[in-house]
């Protein structure tokens, strides 16, 4: 069944996956409204529960195994839905196992240290998920469409040549296939919206009452430069695309279909790690079944000496107490 589901997934997101090596143009390559024949919504809605229930069942085996570790490296243009998808995909998860991280401006602090410092300070331990709400293609997306940013790093001029985005890449590439190769694994998710959509939902932050904190005079700005945004999206997925980290590229004008396809994404790499229950040693199986048995043989009169024991060996442990034998101990 297991096998099933996950060829069934791996179907489902191939068409989402920028395979290594390509060369992406977003305008004309991904399609922000493909919703893969989900034409409706609640269908899609029910396809994200059944997400979510897979979802906390594989976080609970990652933590209790505590060998890999999950990040997910989240970006989108502004009213990309990157907060929706962390609460509806994330909703069944236990909170103690996942850890949300947002990169806004650097701080002082973090600009005296190099490009990647503040964001190695926050990845994910063994046994978690960490979600990067934006992350370090920060720095060859937002930092590239407006250089000044750059400037503000301290870099030696040595290291703001012509090949500054080109090292990056390589840099980045390198750090995540290190992450990679020590147990960490990497999920990729980049929220494609189309300008006509973000357009509606900025319209939405300033008619709705409710949402107009979200709105920000800055959205607008940053959207005077979609086509600069969008030549830095396509080359940060072209190259920084590998098979140890690859890009998936997410439909994002429909939010339903997008969260879909994030858990489909995430669901599908930990059926991939397939982490499991340790095995406990004999000697500690040993321990288990004596603690059993004498809180079994704390149980009121009445009671079912183990409610959670399997049918056959609870009706044997009863018949055990009836003959005299607390907890079918002999």
């Amino acid at each position: 069944m297991a096998d099933d589901r996950a060829a069934r997934l791996a179907e489902f997101i191939q068409p989402l996956r920028v395979e290594p090596g390509r060369s992406v143009d977003l305008a004309t390559d991904f399609d922000p409204g493909y919703r893969a024949g989900v034409h409706k919504k609640k269908d899609g809605v029910e396809l994200l529960r059944t997400g979510t229930e897979l979802l906390a069942d594989y976080q609970a085996r990652l933590a209790a195994q505590n060998t890999y570790g999950v990040l997910v490296c989240l970006q989108a243009l502004d009213a990309g839905g990157k907060d929706g998808t962390i609460r509806h995909v994330m909703s069944g998860v236990n909170p103690q196992g996942v850890t949300v991280s947002s990169f806004k401006v650097p701080s002082s602090e973090e600009l005296d240290h190099d490009y990647l410092w503040r964001y190695a300070c926050r990845l994910p331990r063994r046994g978690e998920i960490g979600i990067f709400n934006r992350s370090h293609y920060e720095e060859v997306l937002v930092v590239r469409v407006h250089p000044e940013n750059l400037t503000r790093q301290n870099l030696p001029e040595s290291a703001r040549g012509p090949d500054v985005w080109a090292r990056r890449y390589r840099e980045i590439n390198d750090w995540e296939r290190y992450l990679s190769d020590n147990g960490f694994r990497i999920v990729k998710l980049f929220l494609n919206l189309s300008k006509e959509e973000q357009r509606l939902r900025f319209l939405k932050r300033i008619d709705v009452p409710e949402r107009n904190w979200k709105f920000s005079p800055a959205d607008v700005r940053e959207r005077a430069r979609w086509d600069d945004y969008q030549r830095a999206f396509s080359q940060m997925l072209s190259a920084t695309s590998t098979e140890w980290a690859p890009w998936y590229v997410l439909p994002a004008d429909h939010k339903w279909f997008a969260r879909l396809c994030a858990s489909s994404v995430l669901v599908h790499t930990l059926m991939d790690i397939d982490p499991q229950y340790p095995r406990v040693s004999e000697q500690t199986l040993r321990e288990l079944a004596r603690v059993r048995r004498e809180l079994e043989g704390e149980a009121p009169e009445g009671a079912v000496p183990d409610p959670y024991a399997a049918p056959g060996a609870r009706a044997g442990r009863r018949s055990g107490r009836r003959s005299g034998r607390p907890g079918g101990k002999g």
